[in-house]
């Protein structure tokens, strides 16, 4: 469970500093932030699709109305 825990700390460090990243870019920072951030957005761009997408296949988005 320790490991779990462990590894579930790392990712909200990276998300974290993902975060930070995309405020300082935001400020005007250097150009490796500047990188950094646009990873960052993409990923939550990918995230945010891959989880659309799977309510959609489990028939969880919109006006389903099969019950009728």
């Amino acid at each position: 469970m320790s490991m779990m825990v462990l590894l579930l700390g790392m990712g909200v460090l990276i998300a974290a500093a993902g975060l930070g990243a995309v405020v300082w870019a935001a400020r005007g920072g250097p150009r490796w932030v500047h990188g950094v951030a646009k990873a960052t957005t993409v990923a939550a761009e990918l995230a945010a699709a891959a989880t659309k997408n799977a309510a959609t296949k489990k028939g969880c988005g919109g006006s389903n109305n099969s019950g009728d």
